[in-house]
Order: structure tokens, then C-alpha cells, then sequence
């Protein structure tokens, strides 16, 4: 991967305590931050991230976001006693101030600067700052639940100022709404903010009804502002894919951001005693995984919040890991969207359709009550009583440690006929001599035909899958005389093995034979123009667009909406990705689906092109090597056609496919447009 990951920290933002009795600050302690680093430390992590220096914000670098009167008041702090100390925090809600802390908050909006300023310059191709204190509950005049100055949300004003930039993409996944970048930007239409959030219907943590579905932004802003209640809590891991994949994602593609920043807290994550969410660590190596194919990849993490030590710094391992390239883990527990899940993504997606072009075919707002909330106004008493035990039992749950992430010695080998260079960076893959793999392609594929040439490219496949298998290699290229000979050689090796699942995608019109079975060893999807007059079954998906791969806004829509949330359900062990001659698919299109799906499979992607095809090799090899895509642009409006025809396709397969769902099956309100 060209570049590398900025790592942001310094210890001197532990050196703030709370020094009074609070109990609603007492879990805010420096061990989050020095947890989290020595964790990076001892996974090798650390080492292999470019270290950057923190500096100090300045007055002018605070002074984007915040009122001079509030930034004079903080600045008093580090000369006051004990008791005007709390006399001062009194004024504010869920915070605590210490003589260091002033200085501190320098240090976390500056570390933020800091990562910015590499990232936009081309120094490193992402990162991440470990700060403290967090930031993104802070007003312009106002500290607030544990933030004294808005980091990410300076870091998003300074990008704009200093560097120009007109699209910036702030990504929140916290448990808390981020009611602090939610009022600096509501207006502002260069900002894109997301946050998702447990809500419970205006019952939690800030309690405020702008953190509700349809605070959409306003002005100019409206529509730039995506709140996500969940109204419930243990959500999982398919609660957050469904949300990036329904939302966030087809939102962020249309925007086409030039900046991504992260505010990464992890209070969203498994035994928080804040979140009381399920969702597991190694969630956020997706999540991060696919953010990293917008703005060219400029993607800056900033520590948020997280108090559960262990899941906090399991978090921001999985996170750093996968900003420095490294293959995501096979995803756990994908189960499908809870109800209540449904019914806050439905409402979303509702509440935006009119500013947003993917989202005009969403069905519209439901017409029955959410059920969380009839529960909850029945049983609030209830559940005030049960909270102290919820919270007790949330502290004792226990989760499998993420497991060790395996990062093959060669990334990329490349199966490539004489004449043809082998792309920098990748590997010459040498033609398979094991008497066995021969053999076996003689036997299946040649019929008796002395091809020495189809037997050399045939067992080299053969061969490059089961070194991929046994992660000694991590992806790979094929230029071959025949995609669909190729496929077929490579989906009857792979899929012989007890556990293996193969998901083929095809990209273009060509016929690519159907492994013809349904036992689920392998799933299908395929891109054309061409209609489909049969049902082809749960695991053969044909997707038909008007005007084939060409249309770059509907082939994206079907990618975001259609083929990831399959793909993860499906869970292969390793994807096939075949692109036949004449598909029509752009460069950039074709290099962000190559990126988005090595989420999938542990990053086991097998890329079989035709020999025709020979100018689309050092894109490919690009992207197989973790560069990021370059950006679609502002996508428009997809053919009216194509978003019917997804939504026909969508509906007839969300029975089988539980994360192609985004409306309750009890909630009224209507099917998508």
C-alpha cells in the first residue's frame, strides 16, 4: 500500500482527572487513552503507523467553532481552586474540569489538525488520533458530556479553510449523538453528518429531539444531517452493515466527499457500560474498511468515546489495523436487522428521500406507532427499575477476544501470459508443476487437448487458490484466454472444500456458466443488460440494468444496496470477480467494487479478466493492492428503470436474504417505491 497510517498521540493528554465524587464522570479516566495505545503498542501496530506529533490548537484553530467569550472562561481553568473549579462546571452538563485540562483540549484539537494536515497533504493516506478529552459533544459556548472544544468538528472547519475543501463527510459512530457537530454544521450543505445513536425515543442520553430521524439539517443544510435513533439497545453487527449499507453508504457515494473524518467512538461496541450495545469489535474493521474507498481514501479517525477498556482498545486495534491495510476478519453473527432497527432505518431513509436521489424509490414514513415506543410508554417505569441491573450484568459480559488477523506474506501474484509486465508490487505467480492440479485440469477441462497453454494458466489458478486458502497469499489477477473455462476450473476447486462458500460477481453480458447448484458452496450475482425471464433461485442472482455496467449511478446503487449486503450475509471464503469483455464499466467503477469487496473473504479476491482486457490490469492490480479507488464525483440521479427494477429484485429476495431488508415486516407504511 503506497504511504502509510498516521498515528497521533501523546501522553500528556492522561495527565486530567476527575477530582471530585460525579458519578456520571467517573468512567471518563485517562486508562482509555493509555489502554488504547499499549494495546497498538504490543500488537506490532503501533510500529508499523507513521508517528506524528501533536501540537497545541491555537485561539485562531478554536475559534472556527467556538465563541471567544467561552474560549476566555476555559482558559481561566488552569488557575482556579478546587471548589471554583466545580463551581465553573456547574454551568455545563455531564463534564468536569481539572487545572490540565485546558491544556489538554489544545492537544486533542491540535492532534486532530495534525492528522488533517497529513492526510490532506499526501504525507500519509489516513490515520487516526488518540485524544483526549473527546469532542463532539461540545457547543459553540458550551462544554458538554466530557468535551470541552469540538474536535472533529474544528478539524472539519479547518479542512474547509486552509485546504478548500467543499465536501467533508463526518462520520459518528458513537452511542451518544454528537449534538455539538450536529448544530455547527445543520446549515451548512459542504457538510455531510451521520450519527447513529441510542435514542430510545428522547429517553437517553442527551435527551433532545433534535437527535431524532427527521432533523434532516436545515436552510441549506437540509438534508446534509442523518441522525439514526436506535431506540433500543443490544444492536448488533447487522444492525450497524445494514445502516452503512441502506444509509449511510448510497448517501456518502452521491455526496462524493473529499474528506472523510471519523468521530470513532467506541461506546457502540460490545459490554459497554454506556451503550449496552452487541455489536462486536471487529465490526469496526468493517466499518472502516468501507470508508476507505471515498474521498481517494482520506479517511481521519479521531478517538471519541469508549469506557469499557477491553472493547475499547480491541476497537481501535481493529480500526488502526485496517486503516493500515491489513485484511478484515470474516464478519461474525450477521443475522439480519432487529425489528427496531428496521423501523429507525425505514424512517430514515424516508425522512431523506427527498433530498437524495438514491433514496427517492424509499417507501414512505410508517403509519402505525414504532413498537419500541408503545413498549416504552407502557413499560418506562419498569425499565427505570431494571436499569441498575442492566447496567451490572452489561459490566459482566463477556465476548471472544477478536481473533489474530492474518496478513499473507504475498498480497498480490498475478497469473499473466508472456509479454505481459507484471504490475509493481505484485508477484509473477509460477505455473503449477504438482502432477495432481495437471492432472486434474487435464481430466475436467482439456478433454484430451494438448493446450500446453491452458493447462499452464488453468493449474496456475488452481494452484494460486490453495495458497490463498492457506493464507500464504492474499489476492490475486488472472488474464486468461477464456473467463468462463477460468471459472469454472477455479469455482469447482475452491468450492470441493468442506467449508468453502465462493461468491462469483460477474461484471458484463457475457454467459458465465452456473455452477448449477443449490447448496450454497456458491452465489452468483452477475451485471448486464440483459433480462433475466427466469427465476434463477436463492443462490443464481442476475441483475439487469437499462444500460449495463456503463451507468455508473445505478451500477453503484445495485453494488451499495444489492450485492454488499448479500455479500456479507453469504459470508464466502473466497470471492471470484469476473469482468468479461465489453462490460462497459468504467475505470473508477470498476476499481471501487474491486476495493469494497475485499471486506469480504479475509481479502481472498480472485480477479479473472479476459486477455482483451489487458489495459484494465494496472487498475485492477491498484486496487487488489489497497490503493484506494479514485472517486465516482458527484454521482446523479440513477435510471428510473434500474431503481424499479433493484427494488422488484430486493423485494423478491429479502425473504432469503435478511440484510436486503429496510422496512419492519410489521411496520405499515408501504413497500419501496
Amino acid at each position: 500500500m503506497k504511504m502509510g497510517t498516521a498515528l497521533v498521540y501523546d501522553e500528556e493528554m492522561t495527565k486530567y482527572k476527575l477530582l471530585w465524587v460525579d458519578p456520571a464522570c467517573k468512567i471518563e479516566v485517562p486508562e482509555r487513552l493509555t489502554v488504547s495505545h499499549e494495546a497498538l503498542v504490543k500488537a506490532g501496530l503501533a510500529d508499523r503507523c507513521v508517528a506524528v506529533p501533536v501540537r497545541e490548537a491555537t485561539d485562531a484553530d478554536i475559534l472556527l467553532v467556538h465563541s471567544e467569550e467561552y474560549l476566555e472562561a476555559v482558559k481561566k481553568t488552569p488557575y482556579m481552586t478546587l471548589e471554583d473549579l466545580k463551581e465553573f462546571t456547574l454551568q455545563y452538563g455531564d463534564v468536569y474540569f481539572h487545572p490540565n485540562i485546558y491544556h489538554c483540549a489544545k492537544l486533542a484539537a491540535g492532534a486532530a489538525l495534525q492528522l488533517v494536515d497529513s492526510v490532506v497533504t499526501g504525507k500519509v493516506r489516513n490515520g487516526m488520533a488518540l485524544v483526549r478529552p473527546p469532542g463532539h459533544h461540545s457547543m459553540r459556548s458550551a462544554a458538554n458530556g466530557f468535551c470541552v472544544f469540538n474536535n472533529v468538528a474544528i478539524a472539519a472547519q479547518y479542512a474547509k479553510q486552509k485546504y478548500g475543501m467543499k465536501r467533508v463527510l463526518i462520520v459518528d459512530w458513537d452511542v451518544h449523538h454528537g449534538q455539538g457537530v450536529q448544530s455547527c454544521f445543520e446549515d451548512d450543505p459542504d457538510v455531510l453528518y451521520f450519527s447513529w445513536h441510542r435514542y430510545e425515543h428522547q429517553r437517553f442520553w442527551p435527551q433532545l429531539r433534535d437527535s431524532d430521524y427527521d432533523c434532516v439539517g436545515k436552510e441549506k443544510g437540509a438534508g446534509f444531517n442523518i441522525n439514526v435513533p436506535w431506540n433500543k439497545v443490544g444492536m448488533k453487527n447487522s444492525d450497524y452493515l445494514s445502516v452503512f449499507c441502506h444509509v449511510l453508504l448510497p448517501i456518502a457515494y452521491e455526496f462524493s466527499p473529499e474528506l472523510v473524518l471519523v468521530c470513532a467512538g467506541f461506546d457502540s461496541a460490545i459490554g459497554d457500560p454506556e451503550g449496552e450495545m452487541c455489536a462486536s469489535p471487529d465490526i469496526f474493521a468493517h466499518l472502516t474498511h468501507l470508508l476507505m474507498n471515498l474521498a481517494g481514501g482520506k479517511v481521519c479517525a479521531v478517538l471519541e468515546g469508549g469506557y469499557n477498556l477491553t472493547s475499547l482498545h480491541q476497537s481501535v486495534c481493529q480500526t488502526v489495523q485496517t486503516l493500515l491495510g491489513d485484511p478484515a476478519p470474516r464478519p461474525a453473527d450477521l443475522d439480519g436487522p432487529c425489528t427496531s432497527a428496521l423501523e429507525s432505518l425505514h424512517c430514515v431513509r424516508s425522512a431523506h428521500r427527498q433530498y437524495w436521489s438514491c433514496l427517492k424509490h424509499a417507501a414512505e414514513l410508517p403509519t402505525s406507532e414504532i413498537s419500541t415506543k408503545c413498549i416504552k410508554l407502557v413499560e418506562e417505569e419498569e425499565q427505570q427499575q431494571q436499569k441498575e441491573e442492566e447496567e451490572k450484568s452489561t459490566d459482566k459480559e463477556a465476548w471472544p477476544e477478536p481473533l489474530k488477523r492474518i496478513t499473507p506474506p504475498v498480497h498480490t501474484a498475478v497469473v499473466l501470459p508472456d509479454g505481459v509486465a507484471c504490475p509493481d508490487g505484485c508477484e509473477r505467480f509460477s505455473p503449477s508443476e504438482d502432477p495432481v492440479i495437471l492432472n486434474k485440469v487435464r481430466e475436467n477441462f482439456l478433454k484430451g487437448s494438448d493446450d500446453s497453454e491452458a493447462l499452464a494458466t488453468l493449474s496456475s489458478l488452481t494452484a494460486l487458490v490453495e495458497k490463498m486458502e492457506k493464507n500464504e497469499i492474499c489476492n490475486g489477477l488472472a488474464l486468461v484466454r477464456d473467463v468462463s473455462t477460468a471459472t469454472m476450473c477455479v469455482v469447482q476447486h475452491a468450492a470441493t472444500a468442506h467449508r468453502n462458500r465462493v461468491l462469483i460477481v460477474c461484471v458484463g453480458d457475457a454467459v458465465v456458466p452456473s455452477p448449477g447448484t443449490d447448496d450454497g458452496k456458491t452465489l452468483l450475482v452477475q451485471f448486464s443488460n440483459t433480462e433475466s425471464e427466469e427465476q434463477k433461485g436463492k443462490f443464481h442472482i442476475p441483475v439487469c440494468l437499462k444500460e449495463g455496467c456503463s451507468d455508473v449511478s445505478g451500477f453503484t446503487l445495485a453494488v451499495l444496496g444489492l450485492l454488499l449486503p448479500l455479500g456479507y450475509e453469504y459470508d464466502p471464503s473466497l470471492v471470484l470477480l469476473v469482468r468479461t469483455p465489453g462490460s462497459g464499466l468504467c475505470d473508477a467503477a470498476w476499481q471501487q467494487l474491486t476495493g469494497l469487496l475485499q471486506g469480504l473473504a479475509q481479502g481472498h479476491t480472485l480477479v479473472l479478466m479476459q486477455e482483451g482486457e489487458k489495459a484494465f490490469i494496472g487498475p485492477t492490480a491498484s486496487s487488489l493492492l489497497g490503493v484506494a479507488a479514485p472517486s465516482l464525483g458527484k454521482l446523479p440521479a440513477p435510471l428510473p428503470e434500474d431503481v424499479q427494477a433493484l427494488e422488484r429484485l430486493r423485494h423478491r429476495l429479502q425473504a432469503d436474504w435478511k440484510l436486503l431488508q429496510t422496512t419492519a415486516p410489521e411496520t405499515a407504511g408501504g413497500e419501496e417505491k
